[in-house]
């Protein structure tokens, strides 16, 4: 029987345990110590971020922007469905209305040309979303907020190490917001960063992610003792997890390459049942703007994606369905967030499916993956 084939692996580069080692040497373990300070600084001189603070995960720098956008109960913020509940969990816990602007069709982001439609004298934020490693039209998005008056948060859980005309995704709204789970192209288990493009934002950012105390200005001889000062909560990740960081980052380069490889590698091998008409590829993308975060395919319908899942997991392929929309989750529901109709974002949701991409997946893995989806339409899906 074949060996099972996972949709997702963790990729260990090589000295993780050699600086997580170091950073045992250095009696730092709570945070805010050597790995995290060179981790802020090799993000920052690499996106060109004026400030890079890291945190626990992706939410708590989510969490971070609703608090430093002084987001107000009944205020409203403009953002996709087709996304991860922490988009939007991090406005709920605030008293903020999530509004569902639907994704266009191509690469599945947030459909810029929605935007100002959906804007009222309540909106006061857009968070997009840059889905699978592409970013959103962040010029066409940031025009719409400066003509309006609008802050701008990027969801750049899944656009580490991606770029948009030169620019790094996460250096271009106001704040970006990076993770670094292992589901991640870098990754250190649980993580990630808070971009502060607006300078201005940096000092109070400090104060919220160390719990609303200003340690940060005590440790700099600022003031003479530190107290709670603002709203904030305990986003310090471990020096243990930066350590680890550390080594992902640096090899940050090596790993878009290589999932180059193995996204291209499915992108040509799948071309023959694309051009049958029996599945649809992902958008193409410029190879220097994407990290190739994962590769998916368009069923038909929601019939056909759930069979061909099935089957691939018959056969130890572990292909799996991506977000259940927020607006038809049992929370939107509950609270009523949409007003308007997503067709898209509906539609998407129940043809999408993706397939195995991990840095150790082997070219006979990915011949298999793509051998099977072959005889799904070849033999399983004429007898259903």
């Amino acid at each position: 029987m074949s060996s099972e084939i996972p949709f997702n692996r963790p990729f260990v580069a090589g000295k993780e345990l050699f600086y997580i080692a170091q950073a045992i040497t250095l009696n730092n373990l709570g945070g805010d110590g050597h790995f995290t300070s060179q981790c802020s600084r090799l993000l920052e001189e690499r996106f060109r971020i004026p400030r890079v603070l890291l945190v626990a995960s992706c939410t708590a720098a989510l969490e971070m922007s609703a608090i430093l956008f002084d987001l107000k109960p009944g205020d409203e913020v403009l953002i996709p469905s087709f996304t991860f509940v922490s988009t939007a969990s991090c406005l709920v816990r605030l008293g903020v209305r999530p509004v569902f602007v639907d994704i266009r069709p191509d690469t599945l982001n947030i459909n810029e040309g929605l935007i100002e439609e959906a804007i009222t004298s309540r909106t006061r934020a857009i968070f997009p979303v840059h889905y699978a490693g592409l970013g959103c039209n962040m010029p066409r998005i940031m025009e719409i907020a400066d003509r309006h008056g609008l802050l701008v948060a990027e969801d750049a859980a899944q656009g580490v190490n991606s770029y948009q005309n030169g620019r790094a995704l996460g250096s271009i709204g106001h704040l970006g917001c990076y993770s670094f789970h292992e589901t991640k192209n870098i990754i250190c288990g649980e993580g990630g960063a808070l971009c502060i493009n607006d300078p201005s934002l940096i000092e109070r950012a400090e104060i919220i992610r160390d719990k609303g105390t200003n340690r940060k200005q005590f440790f700099r001889g600022h003031v003479d003792k530190y107290t709670w000062v603002d709203n904030g909560s305990s986003y310090v990740p471990s020096e243990l997890t930066m350590a680890f960081l550390y080594a992902q980052l640096e090899m940050a380069d090596a790993i878009n390459a290589r999932r180059r490889g193995i996204y291209d590698y499915y992108r040509k091998a799948l071309v023959p049942l694309a051009e049958e008409g029996l599945l649809r590829l992902p958008a193409p993308c410029a190879p220097e703007e994407s990290n190739f975060h994962l590769f998916y395919i368009l069923l038909e319908n929601e019939v056909t994606r759930t069979a061909l899942m099935e089957h691939l997991n018959r056969q130890g392929i572990n292909a799996v369905f991506h977000y259940v929309p927020l607006h038809s989750s049992p929370m939107g529901r509950l609270h009523g967030f949409t007003v308007r109709d997503l067709p898209v974002t509906d539609d998407i949701s129940g043809r999408l499916l993706r397939l195995p991409l991990y840095y150790d997946i082997t070219e006979a893995d990915q011949k298999r993956v793509v051998e099977q989806i072959g005889v799904f339409f070849r033999e399983v899906l004429p007898r259903s």
